[in-house]
Formats: C-alpha cells, structure tokens, sequence
C-alpha cells in the first residue's frame, strides 16, 4: 500500500489515446493525484493498440493507463457531453484540472469550460500548432532525426521506434498542468495551455544545437553510425558474437579506458605522432575511426561479460546491447531494477514499471489500468450526486455502459 503521494488531494480529468495524454495521466495518478479518465463508451481509439497478449488484450493501454480510474460515456448525445462538462468543472479545491488531445469536441474547450469554472487548468495537446493531426513517427522525420541514425552504409533513413516527441509531450503536459496549478493557488486565474508534438520536436531538436550547427556550418552532420557525435563512443563485438559500446566523454572516463584495454603506450606513440590530444573530447571524436581500430582487438578478444566485469569500478562507461526478451529474462533472474515490476493484468500478470521517481528512496506501488467504465457509477453519485434512479436511466438509455474489458469487447 502506498503512502500519499504528493499530488494527494488534486483531482485530474483526462480524455486521451496513444502515447502523451495517456503517459501525463499515469505520471500524474503514479505521484498520487486522482486521474479520471474519460472514455467513449465503445472503448479509447487505443484501447486494441498493439503489443497484444495471447488473448488479444492490447498491453500497449494497459501499460500507459496504470493507477487511472475510468467513467465512460456516449459524447454523442447532449447527455453524454453534459456529464463530461460536469466532470470536469466539478466543484473542489484540489479539482478543475484538464488534460486532453481530443479534435472536434467543441464541449471539451478551454472556452466552454471555463465558463462553468473559471479557474479551469486546461491542458490541450496537439499535433500541430495549426491544429492538424500528427503523431510521433511522422513529425519525427520533419526535423531530421532519421538522417542523423541511418547507418554510414544505407541511402535509407530509419526512424526509431522510440516515440521520443510523445514521450516528451506527456511529461511536458504534467509540467504545464502543474504550473497552471502553482499560477491558480497564486493569483486565483485558470490557465489555457495548448502544447503541440511537432513543436516539441523542433524545440528539442533545436535545444541540442543541431539545427544552429547545420545553420551556422550551411550542411548536414555525416551520418555516423553509432559513432557518438562529439566525443568518443562506439559498438565493439565481443569475443561471443554479442556486442557492448564503450563511451568515454570526460577526460578521466577516456584515461580509464585506455588503461583497461593496455592501450596507454599506443595512444602515447599516437598522441607525439598525429599530434592530437586525445584528453580533448572533440580531439577523440576526429580521431574516432583511429581508436576504434586500436580498441577493437581488445574487446575482440574477451566475451561480452569478461567486458563488463572488467570495466566495473572504473569510470568507462559500458553497455551490452540486450534484446526485450533478454530484459524479461534478467528481470526474472532478480537482476533488474525494482522500477520494473508486475501488475494484474486480464487475470494474470502483467510484466511493466513504476514511476521512476523515488520518495524517500522508495518506489511507488503501481495500480493496474482499469476496465472501461469501471468508475462511472462511482463519478456520477459521488463527483455529480446523481441517485441510482439517474444512473440507471442513463444505462437505460445508453448513455453510459457496463464495465467492459476494451481491448477484447467483454462486458
């Protein structure tokens, strides 16, 4: 059971899908705030995401809506959008806090609401500033990303698979939220935040001085493989056909590195003859291809864990390249963070995580994702003060729906 967190007592309304909105919410319900969700009741566009378990359950939702509470209803009817609004602006203190990435739902503006709450926090999450739609892997080649982790030897971009801009968004949509909150307690206002992916993108990407360098130096980085740009790190295969990189950026981390491979001698008789100082991190990463010929025996000769236990107690920086099953079969050996960890999941156990932050040096308890409508009942008598006469019609007249599981239609 887990302590109050530190958001105990705020009260947040989320009617998200995919990746940002779903990622806020958890972050907020994982440091203790009360997330609602509200769904269509049909189940979120994301409620059958892919990964799938065996039976079909789309893990993808279970894994980003973990600790929520869930109220669904039909946004078709004026019934259904009445009770979103009221949910929404419900009365309270520690309520009035919205966060959402819906398109066409006039009754869910800043506008609107605020109407019925002035104080209202909204956050909006977009996927262009205009208001078009996008999603990660589509805004993430519109700012060059792709062109810098192609390999030396392939025409093809590749666009990782790692929904970085999402990522960012969400936790970017708690920080705005919050900051919404700290402004309300100070001066009594509500706050509109609109927060757009593609502008995430361009400002992280601009943040990290790659656009100021391909303005200032008039063209492109060369592609690099998995040379790490700016100082020295590279992938090396090991003895047993698997494959560590080594990173030394700081000037003690390169001295540990050329000691634990042998190597001070050789980067010596390098330094008097090329005349580079190989303590300089952009002096290593010129000279990459010269230290990667160097190093590579070395590691050549010794199996992925011989690597890794040498390095251990000096300052190189080493990591195995693992696949996600090698992860899964590491984390039931007991080797792997307690951040990873398991929750009920259709009856079973569901392989996930925690929030990362540590309170007081320990982890919080994750709750599971709920079942589609689980919370209404709950929300519209204790949130709204409808009787059970009122809840009833409005099952009656499918307004709202019976708890169903999303992903696989069971009710």
């Amino acid at each position: 059971m887990n302590p109050p967190g530190p958001l105990d007592g705020l009260r947040v309304v989320e009617s998200t899908s995919f990746v940002a909105g779903p990622l806020a919410g958890m972050t907020l319900a994982q440091m203790g705030a009360e997330v609602i969700r509200l769904d269509p009741v049909g189940g979120p566009a994301d409620a059958g995401r892919w990964p799938l378990d065996r039976r079909g359950r789309s893990l993808f939702w279970a894994g980003l809506n973990k600790g929520v509470r869930s109220v669904a209803l039909d946004f078709r009817t004026p019934e259904g959008q009445e009770l979103a609004s009221a949910l929404v602006t419900a009365p309270g203190a520690g309520g009035g806090l919205f966060v959402d990435n819906t398109i066409g739902r006039d009754f869910f503006s800043y506008e609107a609401l605020s109407r019925r709450r002035p104080d209202l926090v909204h956050v909006h999450i977009q996927g262009h500033p205009d208001g078009r739609p996008a999603m990660d892997y589509a805004v993430n080649p519109l700012y060059g990303v792709p062109m810098l982790t192609r390999h030396v030897d392939i025409e093809r971009p590749v666009n990782h698979v790692l929904p970085a801009w999402d990522i960012a968004t969400g936790l970017l949509a708690v920080s705005g939220l919050l900051a919404g909150l700290q402004r309300r307690h100070a001066d009594g206002s509500g706050s509109r935040i609109d927060l757009a992916l593609a502008d995430v993108a361009a400002a992280h990407v601009a943040h990290l001085g790659w656009l100021a360098e391909a303005a200032d130096r008039g063209r492109d980085r060369p592609r690099l493989g998995n040379h790490m740009f700016g100082a020295f790190g590279v992938d090396f295969p090991c003895a047993d056909d698997r494959r560590v990189i080594a990173v030394a950026i700081t000037r003690q981390q390169w001295r540990d590195l050329v000691r634990l491979t042998d190597n001070v001698a050789v980067f010596d008789a390098l330094a008097a003859s090329t005349g580079a100082d190989f303590d300089v991190e952009g002096e290593r990463f010129e000279h990459r291809a010269l230290i990667e010929a160097v190093l590579a025996p070395w590691f050549a000769r010794r199996t992925a864990a011989e690597v890794l236990e040498a390095a251990r107690g000096t300052r190189v920086m080493v990591g195995e390249f693992r696949s996600p099953k090698e992860v899964v079969d590491a984390y039931r050996r007991g080797e792997e963070s307690p951040v990873l960890t398991e929750v009920e999941h259709a009856g079973g156990a569901m392989l996930t995580a925690t929030l990362p932050l540590r309170w007081g040096g320990a982890y919080v308890e994750p709750r599971p994702a709920p079942t589609l409508g689980a919370d209404t009942e709950w929300a519209l008598g204790e949130l709204l003060g409808l009787t059970d006469r009122q809840i009833g019609g409005l099952t009656e007249r499918g307004v709202i729906t019976r708890p169903f599981n999303p992903t696989n239609g069971n009710r």
